[in-house]
């Protein structure tokens, strides 16, 4: 029996929401969930601002156990008191076989995750994320220590938008981090704007949107779709969204 994926799906309580013109439970992603099935290795959830997926993503994380800001399940930072109380109205079902690893990575408070991990001592730093200091790198840099030596595989790792530090080439870089990790037994669940990240092989794509949550394949994404056309007619989208102030030609 395959262990993955460690987390099989997640579902609403709806019988237990009072109401559902009350936030959370009025974005129309949360208003139409039921349930919502997990890639045994990769899912991606995509949204336009506002469309609740980094609401869903940190409620999924809070059900599981971590803290707010993110990191190990031991780590319970919190500089702030503004979760949503979704992940209390979220059920779950799991495999036979419990990750040896887990890890919540959120691009907004990974600097107070960082902060945090930095009292534990240079040597715990280099140990586990094989750089002398996390502030002493850059955002990015952070990131890729992280991906590339603090997940050790076998893992459960959820992640809200871990391309907001990332150049181009460094996403590159993650997405064959991601895909090693995969291969080491690791299940992956990220909320993401990156047409780059959502690049990887046979993973499950929802898109929250007014409709609720729906499956969509690479292509049909607005992330692909519009990258795409922009590189291909960036000189005449650039001249109609400035509205030809240099009268270019």
């Amino acid at each position: 029996m395959e262990a993955k994926p460690y987390l099989q799906q997640i579902s609403l309580k709806r019988e237990s929401v009072s109401s559902f013109d009350a936030y959370p439970f009025h974005i129309p992603a949360v208003k139409n969930l039921s349930s919502m099935a997990f890639h045994r290795d990769v899912t991606f959830i995509i949204g336009e601002n506002g469309s609740g997926k980094s609401t869903l993503i940190e409620a999924i994380a809070l059900h599981l156990g971590f803290g707010i800001e993110g990191g190990s399940k031991s780590m319970q930072t919190k500089t702030h008191q503004n979760a949503s109380v979704l992940f209390d109205y979220l059920g779950s079902s799991k495999s036979y076989r419990k990750p040896a690893d887990y890890f919540f990575l959120r691009a907004e408070s990974f600097y107070n995750v960082a902060t945090y991990l930095e009292e534990a001592g240079k040597g715990f730093i280099q140990g586990n994320y094989g750089v002398p200091s996390l502030h002493e790198c850059s955002h990015g840099e952070s990131f890729m220590a992280t991906l590339t030596h603090r997940l050790s595989g076998n893992g459960l790792y959820i992640f809200d938008e871990p391309e907001a530090a990332l150049s181009p080439a460094r996403q590159l870089a993650a997405l064959s981090a991601i895909h090693e990790l995969v291969q080491a037994n690791s299940q992956f669940i990220i909320a993401t704007h990156s047409p780059i990240l959502l690049a990887y092989p046979n993973a499950v794509i929802y898109q929250l949107d007014e409709d609720g949550i729906h499956k969509v394949k690479y292509e049909e994404t607005e992330h692909f779709l519009i990258t795409q056309y922009f590189l291909n007619n960036h000189e005449a989208m650039t001249r109609t969204l400035m509205g030809n102030p240099l009268n270019l030609s």
